[in-house]
């Protein structure tokens, strides 16, 4: 069985981009997340430790977004799945959307980004 968390709309100013204007100042992301584990033991405890914090999630997302300048969102992301699954065992699979509303694009647009989903190797 899988259950999900989810945790939308976390906002974190970053620099990321190919753009150098982009590594230099920066700009709003928007970060959704979608964790995939098994919650019928908290489901019936009612004990946070038999599920997953998700104010700990949100840390380890932004520390991992934040900490390094990627070029590309595509990285970036990755560097919030690989966090994600390497810090909290319970979680089976995360799916990471990061949304990148001022992009350097010539055109009118609402959003873009990425999402990614990856799995813990059996």
């Amino acid at each position: 069985m899988t259950d999900t968390i989810f945790i939308r709309g976390v906002l974190i100013h970053a620099r990321h981009g190919v753009m150098e204007h982009e590594s230099e100042v920066g700009q709003r992301f928007v970060i959704d997340l979608e964790l995939y584990t098994d919650l019928s033991d908290s489901s019936r405890s009612d004990r946070l430790a038999d599920t997953v914090s998700y104010s700990d999630v949100v840390e380890t997302a932004t520390a991992a977004f934040k900490d390094v300048n990627y070029r590309l969102l595509e990285r970036a992301a990755g560097a919030v799945a690989d966090a994600i699954l390497s810090t909290f065992a319970r979680i089976r699979a995360v799916k990471v959307t990061v949304h990148k509303p001022h992009a350097p694009i010539a055109a009118i647009f609402e959003d873009v980004g990425v999402v990614l989903t990856r799995s813990r190797h059996p």
